[in-house]
């Protein structure tokens, strides 16, 4: 939720949001490449294909086998090698034009692993909103491990994992 429920737990809520993370045994430069570089995403997430960097200012493609149909995505931000911010289209999303996804990339332990953060945000709290931001969650879950599994271990854990 983008607003500090902390410190207000009984103000509305405008709208949800979440962050997921995790930690990949590779440099800050190589994850952030594997997450940039259609390629590489290809690989291990966009089971379908991506077309297009993720570069400031593009709009790209991505497309899943396993949910048919070619999603466009905005890149908002890109700053090689910390920060990529995406927009792509969502059910139930306050202003109407999509959810935010941000990919934050920290090097730890001397730069030897890498801690991965995305946080999407902008769906309406209704139930659809809360429906579709979940979702997402698990994917954005999913898209982590997948990374990670890629890799340290040249694994598509995706394969067949959603059929």
């Amino acid at each position: 939720m983008t607003n500090d429920a902390a410190a207000t737990p009984n103000a509305p809520i405008n709208d949800l949001s979440f962050t997921v993370f995790g930690y990949v045994s590779r440099p800050v430069a190589e994850v952030y490449e594997a997450v940039a570089d259609p390629e590489q995403l290809s690989k291990y997430f966009t089971t379908g294909g991506a077309h297009g960097r993720l570069d400031a200012g593009a709009t790209v493609s991505w497309d899943f086998h396993d949910f048919p149909g070619a999603f466009d995505v905005r890149v908002i931000e890109a700053e090689a090698p910390r920060r990529i911010v995406i927009r792509w289209a969502g059910t139930e999303t306050v202003g109407g034009d999509g959810t935010d996804v941000a990919f934050e990339f920290e090097p730890v332990d001397g730069g030897a692993r890498t801690r991965v953060s995305v946080t999407e945000s902008s769906w309406t709290p209704t139930a659809v909103g809360a429906e579709s931001a979940f979702g997402n969650c698990m994917g954005w879950t999913g898209m982590l491990a997948a990374l990670k599994v890629w890799l340290e271990h040249g694994i598509n854990l995706r394969d067949g994992f959603y059929r």
